[in-house]
């Protein structure tokens, strides 16, 4: 068989599972009794209560909520509680108030749709895997994390959360090697997830969309005895029914029971579990030809909503399971030891045929017939990952160091099965314009049968020296080892060992007036899983550099951060055109500009606004010099965002809140040759809301006018329609 583009994984194929799928009808009713149990309890309110907005100062930490859309401190660019200003790269944090006024519902990359610098939904949207590109480069696998611990995946063994259970979706723009080892030169997702309150919190919602995809969600915290010590929060949701593609429909949920013991100020251990799964028919999107969505082909276009599997085959379904925990004690002499650990597991499934383009290479009447390939799929994961962390301040020098050490470890093993027919069989082909389901496909013969296990060990250090009233310097050190074993009783087997030294220095000066200009540069490398030419895949590697202003104006509650960066990315795993033979002899390099601001005006009004400009270009490519010059495909060069929001807090309409939002991505190559285009696209978005007496209902919609267009391409068979027109409706309680 000819396999395309690379080893399968999931950069191979989106989206591919279904099964018995619960109505969006039984949803709502069991919704609709969550919502009305607590109405016996509810308070008595005679006004509006709505969610303050502190203007500076305030108890902002790097795991509380946001106030309004503006965050002050994180831990994902420094592994502390850090203010923002202080970390020399650019880190953009989405909050759950933003999540709710913009009405994201089940999937994370819907949260980073305004984010500048990330390209998230590159091909549209994809039922079980959130992706997302940062600074130009694929932060989907090798760039996500949850509670700065990696979630790593290779294949189809990646694990899916839901925002539901987020309280912050944070971005690091730039290589993250200094802190977490092996990662994305781009940067990576770092997802923060709710944790147990000091305050009581009873929530529960109901929604649904156009498409009969309903929701329910609870969310619970409270103490634990009289003593004040212990804390729990349980976080739950379950969501299913059709989505916008013929025949697709998904039935997915999740429960996250968390347990908190502070025995006093200095000590805190909170143990954590979570199960989640996902069962359904995958979206038709996102292997559709070039010829035929961004160009017509000579019937037209294909339809948005069109599905070209067979959906008595399409089936798949992932159970996800992780429990963990976070301890933390602060010694006497203000030293501070901390520790983190998660256990993953997570097994997969997935079968059906998916597109591969035109039968015979053009669309040809008159039933202009499509190619297939068939695939089956089963993933195993094992995941493991453990941080440990002393940090303490000292006075040196008349300088103020803040300083952390750390040693951290990551286990992952996957156990995986790909089947595809063997070549020259693929998959019947299906008309573009008559599909017509049941016919009878090819058996899928095993291709891929092997364990892949994937070991990290980190040592890192990091200083932050304050200085000369108003200077602040950042370094930076780390050494990781990593060991991979791939053993295959289909496919290859082999071994690597790689080590890697990681660096960066940062440069700031914090004026009186909120704003800190900066400088950075940093080093990355990123282990490759797979093999080429030379035997095991080499890490890729490279280095930022970045410089910006980040400015937090002491009359208003705001930030704004501008940047520049330039990186460069080596050992770029690059194919033969003729051969299909992998190497590493590219090199990418992105060059840009962002700018983010974010502002909680008053408690009327708050604003949110974003431009960012990404230049890459491939500077060398041996086994295939004429794309030296190219720009990688499905990267735009230029986006901007804007959301503001406002609500009523006096008078007949008080607790109304209005939103519009408007997200433009300009055009992108469609082919790394260069010679195609994805057409620039302009949406809108809206909601309405309305918050009265512990009771709320919101009603959202993205791209309002019901723009038809291409989200990417990935290649001239690999492409896919950003998301029609979808109006969601929820219902809310809190008491």
């Amino acid at each position: 068989m000819s396999v395309p583009r690379r080893e399968w994984g999931i950069e191979d194929m989106r989206g591919q599972t279904r099964g018995p799928i619960f109505k969006a009808n039984r949803l709502a009713g069991v919704a609709i009794a969550g919502l009305m149990a607590g109405s016996a309890s509810a308070q008595d309110a005679t006004s509006t209560e709505l969610a303050p907005i502190v203007i500076q100062g305030g108890s902002d930490t790097a795991t509380s909520p946001v106030k309004g859309y503006v965050a002050k401190n994180s831990s994902t660019g420094s592994k502390s509680d850090t203010p923002l200003n202080e970390i020399p790269q650019s880190v953009s944090v989405i909050g759950t108030q933003e999540m709710d006024d913009r009405g994201i519902t089940n999937k994370i990359d819907e949260v980073l749709l305004y984010t500048p610098g990330v390209t998230a939904q590159p091909y549209g949207g994809d039922g079980d895997t959130d992706w997302f590109y940062i600074r130009g480069f694929n932060a989907t696998q090798t760039g996500v994390f949850f509670d700065n611990l990696t979630l790593f995946s290779y294949g189809f063994g990646g694990f899916q959360l839901d925002p539901f259970m987020l309280e912050r979706v944070e971005v690091l723009k730039g290589p993250a090697s200094v802190l977490y080892g092996g990662a994305n030169p781009g940067g990576i997702v770092n997802l923060v997830r709710k944790r147990p309150l000091d305050e009581p919190l009873f929530y529960t919602e109901i929604g649904i969309n156009n498409n009969g995809n309903a929701f329910t969600g609870f969310d619970v915290s409270d103490k634990v005895g009289s003593t004040g010590t212990m804390s729990y929060r349980i976080t739950g949701k379950v969501a299913g029914g059709d989505n916008y593609s013929d025949f697709s429909e998904d039935f997915r949920g999740f429960i996250m029971p968390q347990l908190t013991i502070s025995p006093d100020d200095s000590t805190s251990f909170t143990a954590w579990g979570y199960l989640g799964g996902l069962d359904q028919v995958h979206t038709g999107n996102g292997f559709f030809p070039y010829v035929g969505t961004v160009e017509d082909a000579p019937f037209g276009k294909i339809d948005r909503d069109a599905f070209y599997g067979e959906p008595g085959i399409d089936d798949g379904s992932y159970v996800q399971k992780m429990i963990g925990y976070e301890f933390e004690h602060e010694f006497d002499n203000g030293i501070k030891f901390s520790q983190n650990l998660r256990y993953g597991h997570l097994d997969k499934h997935e079968i059906g045929p998916y597109l591969n383009g035109w039968a015979g290479g053009a669309p040809t009447g008159p039933d202009y017939q499509l190619a297939r390939i068939g695939f089956e799929g089963r993933s195993a994961v094992d995941s493991f990952g453990i941080d440990n962390r002393l940090e303490g301040e000292a006075e040196l020098g008349g300088a103020t160091h803040n300083m952390l050490v750390g040693l951290d470890y990551k286990y992952y093993r996957l156990d995986h099965v790909q089947k595809w027919p063997t070549w020259p069989t693929t998959a019947t082909p299906i008309s573009a314009t008559d599909p017509i389901y049941g016919a009878i496909q090819p058996t899928n013969d095993v291709a891929i049968d092997q364990v892949v296990t994937h070991k990290q060990l980190g040592i890192y250090a990091q200083d932050q020296i304050h200085f000369g009233d108003g200077w602040l310097l950042t370094l930076n050190g780390r050494y990781d080892y990593v060991d991979t074993d791939a053993d295959a009783i289909v496919g290859t087997s082999y071994t690597s060992n790689d080590s890697a030294v990681s660096g960066r220095i940062g440069l700031a000066y914090e004026f009186d007036n909120g704003l800190t200009p900066y400088v950075s540069a940093a080093t990355f490398f990123n282990p490759l899983i797979g093999t080429g030419v030379s035997g095991a895949l080499e890490p890729e590697d490279g280095e930022q550099f970045e410089g910006g202003i980040k400015y937090e104006p002491t009359f208003i509650d705001g930030s704004v951060t501008a940047s520049v960066f330039h990186i460069t990315k080596r050992n770029n795993t690059v194919t033969n055109p003729a051969t299909f033979a992998q190497s590493q002899l590219g090199e990418v390099v992105s060059r840009g500009a962002e700018l983010e601001g974010k502002v909680n005006i008053n408690e009327n009004w708050k604003v949110l606004a974003s431009l960012a400009y990404t230049d890459m270009e491939v500077t060398e490519n041996e086994a295939n010099p004429a794309l030296v010059g190219n720009s990688p495909y499905l990267i735009p060069k230029v986006t901007a965002s804007l959301w503001v929001d406002y609500t009523l807090t006096t008078g007949a309409f008080e607790g109304m809140s209005f939103g519009a939002g408007v997200r433009h991505q300009g055009w992108s190559w469609a082919d790394e040759a260069n010679t195609e285009k994805v057409p620039a696209a302009t949406l809108f978005d809206a909601a309405i809301r309305y918050d009265r007496e512990n009771w709320g209902a919101a009603l959202n919609v993205t791209n309002l006018f019901d723009m038809e267009y291409v989200k990417g391409c990935g290649g001239l068979t690999v492409c896919g329609y950003g998301d029609a027109r979808t109006v969601t409706f929820k219902l809310s309680r809190k008491w």
